[in-house]
């Protein structure tokens, strides 16, 4: 995996670059102090990997994840717990506390290794997807097989036809990141749903199979019309 590391702490960086330089799958391609230069690079460059700091002058790890819009797997660094569960919202592969030892480093590493590998083994032609995490793996969802998605603070519920219901820790914006826009629409504060399996749509109710979807007022508009295809 080609990589880069971020860190406005140069001694951070250096326990980085030793660390990668242990590890044969792992191409640390540069390290930054300045997270203005590492956009500018990876707009040149993508990499496959990135470790950020989060707290940083000018941009935090947080805002730069949401500037750099490729898919560029991270692996947050920082010395600040606090900003776990927001890290995961934004589909992390790992969280390091600082100082972290080189066996947590290791873990964490193994993790990126492993989705790197699952989302580039599918052969030309299968059914579009995404990988989430649940149950302490890498689980694949086929767009397909979605019935719909339903959103619980930090936690989502994807329904899927035939198949176990999957919980995992993300929020309904980045899910919606992840489908595609005319296939997709979120149709309450609490509800994403496929187009394809809309059934039928009632007094501000969408069938679907054998269940039955709010829609929101302030959603209603976009949906009937995306799905009268308007738009």
């Amino acid at each position: 995996m080609k990589a880069i590391a971020i860190d406005d702490e140069p001694p951070a960086l250096k326990v980085i670059e030793h660390f990668c330089q242990r590890l044969d799958y792992i191409d640390l391609e540069r390290s930054f102090t300045s997270p203005s230069e590492a956009l500018k690079y990876l707009r040149k460059f993508p990499v496959d990997l990135v470790f950020l700091d989060i707290q940083m002058p000018g941009i935090s790890g947080i805002e730069f994840v949401k500037a750099i819009g490729q898919n560029s797997l991270i692996i947050f660094t920082t010395g600040h717990s606090q900003y776990a569960v927001e890290s995961y919202n934004l589909n992390a592969v790992d969280y390091l506390l600082k100082p972290f030892a080189e066996e947590r480093f290791q873990i964490a590493a193994a993790k990126a290794a492993e989705l790197f590998q699952l989302t580039r083994q599918s052969e030309a032609g299968s059914p579009p997807h995404f990988f989430v995490r649940a149950d302490y793996s890498l689980i694949r969802i086929d767009f397909a097989d979605i019935l719909f998605i339903e959103g619980l603070d930090d936690y989502l519920k994807i329904h899927l036809s035939n198949q176990k219901t999957i919980v995992t820790r993300m929020t309904l914006k980045t899910m919606l990141e992840k489908l595609p826009s005319k296939e997709f629409c979120r149709v309450h504060r609490s509800y994403i749903v496929p187009l394809e399996r809309v059934r039928s749509v009632k007094n501000k109710t969408i069938f679907i199979e054998d269940e039955e979807i709010p829609i929101g007022s302030s959603f209603e508009s976009d949906f009937l019309k995306t799905l009268s295809g308007e738009t």
